[in-house]
């Protein structure tokens, strides 16, 4: 597993307010394991990291996401934290970043309250996933089956609950990525795109 990552690119978006350990440590694995990494922010400069309630490091910026694609990296990871995602998923750049992610079928790691991006980017329905808690009942209205387990896979969507779950996070980011695309999450995603429009339709067509 130690040079499972050569030759791949993973991205970290986040901004102000990222968990610290969220971005530390997955950005950690994934390195060891022989990717190089991109920390993905709103604009350029530095990220304002938190641990929990207090203010923790900064992070240098390498990309914005208004001049990146997803045919720029081989995975994603959202971090958490709750300001990070709030800013992110008020960003439409940060948004459809996201979404051309989860389209294309490449892998995706999502920790804490990161799922926020996820939901904002349309992109959850008919998938399996968990968070911290409190982002169950915004997964369930969006469209997602939420699970209360350390850390789940979907066809590549790997998520997890807190902080606490980072060991378990991290290695199965790093296996993840290591597989690759997942044609499955792309029709996963595509099948239920085609749904939600067939129900728009219908219940147009209904009034």
């Amino acid at each position: 597993m130690a040079e499972s990552l050569n030759g791949k690119r993973i991205a970290f978006l986040a901004t102000t307010g990222v968990e610290q350990a969220e971005l530390e440590e997955p950005r950690k694995a994934v390195e060891e394991a022989g990717a190089e990494t991109d920390l993905v922010s709103l604009e350029p400069g530095e990220v304002q990291a938190h641990q929990h309630l207090e203010i923790g490091d900064t992070f240098p910026v390498d990309k914005v996401a208004s001049e990146v694609s997803a045919s720029d990296y081989h995975g994603l990871v959202l971090p958490g934290g709750v300001a990070n995602p709030d800013f992110l998923r008020q960003d439409a750049d940060a948004v459809r970043f996201v979404r051309e992610f989860v389209e294309s079928g490449k892998p995706v790691g999502v920790i804490c309250h990161g799922p926020w991006t996820l939901i904002e980017a349309d992109v959850v329905r008919g998938k399996t996933l968990t968070s911290y808690p409190s982002l169950r009942t915004d997964l369930v209205n969006a469209g997602a089956e939420w699970v209360d387990e350390e850390v789940h896979v979907d066809n590549g969507l790997v998520s997890s609950r807190r902080p606490d779950d980072l060991p378990a996070f991290c290695d199965k980011i790093v296996e993840e990525f290591a597989e690759g695309r997942h044609e499955d999450l792309a029709a996963q995603t595509a099948a239920a795109d085609q749904a939600a429009d067939a129900s728009d339709f219908v219940a147009s067509d209904a009034r």
